[in-house]
């Protein structure tokens, strides 16, 4: 048995230790946000957070998850009210077909979280694991940018 706490839920699954935490997510959690890719880490598709870093989730196996703190991005908002990153995805239609979204959107969350402030090179440099096959990644840095410039400086509160 393995205990996974994902979105701030606490889960105890009969799993393989082993497991690819994609497939726990995907099979026994129904969160079908993170895709399955290429299966080696280097897409960026399965892309989740394990306290608060950008993690492959293919490449990740449950047992290095437990007692941690996953998130997805369905932790991030619902269809109905998306989170500030995924309207602003929406907003610059970032997504063509859409497949690496949630991993690009997931691993930009770590960033900002991070560094509310990123500069261009700090966000190109942080997003570069991620792959868009579609040729997106001007509109996803857009998207980037613009919640970037919208968040309000600690010192400013």
């Amino acid at each position: 048995m393995t205990t996974l706490t994902v979105n701030g839920v606490s889960h105890t699954l009969a799993i393989d230790p082993s497991t690819p935490l994609l497939y726990a997510l995907r099979n026994q959690l129904e969160l079908n946000g993170a895709k399955f890719g290429c299966g080696l880490g280097q897409c960026g598709a399965c892309t989740v957070l394990v306290d608060d870093q950008p993690v492959f989730g293919c490449l990740t196996p449950v047992a290095a998850c437990a007692g941690r703190k996953v998130r997805t991005i369905e932790s991030l908002g619902t269809q109905a009210k998306p989170g500030a990153l995924q309207a602003a995805f929406i907003k610059h239609q970032a997504a063509q077909c859409g497949y690496c979204i949630a991993g690009m959107v997931m691993r930009a969350q770590a960033l900002l979280e991070k560094n509310p402030h990123p500069t261009e090179a700090q966000i190109r440099k942080h997003m570069e694991p991620n792959l868009c096959r579609c040729g997106t990644h001007m509109r996803i840095l857009g998207a980037i940018r613009e919640v970037a410039q919208k968040t309000t400086p600690a010192s400013q509160k």
